[in-house]
């Protein structure tokens, strides 16, 4: 039996050139969770070579259960030393038969239409000029029917201009497709090479700091002006430890506190303590910054088990409601959490119904426990994503937070407002006597 050589597996046993002819090309299967039914499916891997590029990974995962299926790529190569921007002039329907590979982090223009598809919006895809066009109509289309019963002037915009996409694969006038990405790991095919396609330009451009960030090849703290021994780098980059005393057992007990960047929110302080003696645990959020000049009230429709599993900050100053079961938690209760939709409901219903003392004992009225106790399985029936709710944080400080997982585009299943603070929610803040100038001078 020969020796299999360094150069044979680089170049011929794992990735190899596309070819209906070669029956050795044959995709690896995995078995795989279903993130739709949470079923197994399949996972079909195919390690390849893109003439006149560079290896890549095509997975595709298809559940026979569901139906669901998606397909996406990864480079098997590093990030490259440059980023790449390739700007093709499609003049004819040929050309959108061009293969492209769209990694991720790269971004789609078409100057004509004025239309982008942002950086790290997309998975990244193997595909053809006509392929992202059809993609991009996809997306777009995808919450139409949500538009037209809430804003039918901007589904109708969108109509139109869906319009426009799909006679660009007309070719009658041509347009400019521009795919610019930082990692250098994305390719439009020029279907003459070797030779120079004249409506194919390749450009490679030097990364900035904050693209180096999003690829995470840098971490977020270089960008921070401050110092590297500054107290808020410090923060940044170590759990602090402060000896307390247990609020259970009042034994000596350690507390924990980091400085946290949430994305798309701000700064927060999360606070946990562990007690050994009681086994007692406690965490407890504070927001990094000062106090907004408006409030957030925060609206987020559970429609699916997988919105429970959200991020939640909620500061001290948040009020909770769930109008369907007609309850409101005030402002103070719970403290501050940052937590899940899930564990917020949890902590709900083990503060209404598990540590409530008018449940327990010989006094207790018959009537209230059975309202307790059906409000409890309500809660569990929203967590499990067996009963549709709405759960609004309203925070007059406006220093609370509810992940969108379509960020940075619009959630349409959540809603935030902004809203002027009233007299009286001012004066229970303590912010109508506050004095931030002149506070030094005699009265």
């Amino acid at each position: 039996m020969s020796a299999i050589t360094q150069e044979n597996v680089r170049g011929g046993s794992v990735f190899k050139d596309i070819s209906a002819d070669d029956e050795d090309v044959q995709p690896t299967e995995i078995e795989s969770l279903c993130m739709n039914c949470y079923q197994n499916g399949t996972t079909r891997l195919l390690l390849t070579r893109i003439p006149f590029f560079k290896e890549i990974i095509v997975s595709s995962f298809s559940c026979g259960n569901c139906g669901f299926s998606n397909t996406e790529i990864q480079s098997a190569g590093r990030i490259q030393d440059q980023g790449v921007c390739y700007t093709l002039k499609v003049k004819r329907k040929q050309d959108l038969d061009r293969e492209v590979v769209k990694a991720e982090s790269a971004t789609t223009r078409i100057p004509e239409l004025d239309f982008e598809i942002p950086p790290f919006t997309q998975k990244g895809s193997l595909s053809t000029v006509e392929g992202l066009l059809d993609r991009a109509v996809s997306g777009l289309e995808q919450d139409q029917p949500v538009r037209r019963a809430n804003d039918p002037k901007v589904a109708e915009m969108i109509d139109d201009f869906i319009q426009k996409l799909r006679k660009l694969k007309d070719v009658e006038n041509e347009f400019t497709l521009v795919i610019e990405d930082p990692s250098g790991n994305s390719y439009v095919e020029n279907p003459v090479a070797p030779q120079k396609d004249e409506n194919l330009t390749i450009s490679h451009f030097k990364r900035t700091a904050q693209q180096d960030v999003q690829l995470g090849i840098r971490p977020d703290d270089d960008q921070d002006e401050e110092p590297a021994g500054s107290d808020l780098q410090t923060m940044r980059n170590e759990v602090l430890v402060f000896n307390t005393n247990c609020p259970e057992c009042n034994a000596p007990a350690a507390t924990n506190m980091k400085l946290v960047q949430i994305p798309h929110f701000k700064e927060v302080i999360i606070m946990a303590t562990n007690c050994d003696s009681c086994g007692h645990r406690t965490n407890e959020v504070k927001s990094g910054g000062a106090t907004e000049e408006l409030g957030t009230r925060i609206t987020l429709h559970i429609t699916d088990p997988s919105d429970v599993t959200r991020d939640v900050l909620k500061s001290e100053t948040c009020a909770v409601i769930i109008p369907e079961l007609e309850f409101e938690l005030g402002m103070g209760a719970l403290g501050g959490k940052f937590t899940t939709v899930e564990g917020l409901l949890s902590d709900i219903k083990d503060l209404i119904v598990g540590k409530n003392p008018f449940v327990h004992g010989d006094s207790c009225s018959t009537d209230r426990v059975q309202k307790l106790k059906e409000f409890g399985e309500k809660l569990d029936k929203i967590i499990a994503g067996e009963l549709n709710a709405h759960i609004i944080l309203d925070d007059p400080v406006g220093n609370s937070y509810l992940q969108n997982v379509y960020a940075p585009e619009a959630d349409p299943e959540m809603t935030v407002e902004k809203y002027t603070r009233s007299f009286e929610q001012n004066e229970e803040l303590g912010l109508n006597d506050m004095r931030t100038e002149g506070y030094q001078e005699k009265n």
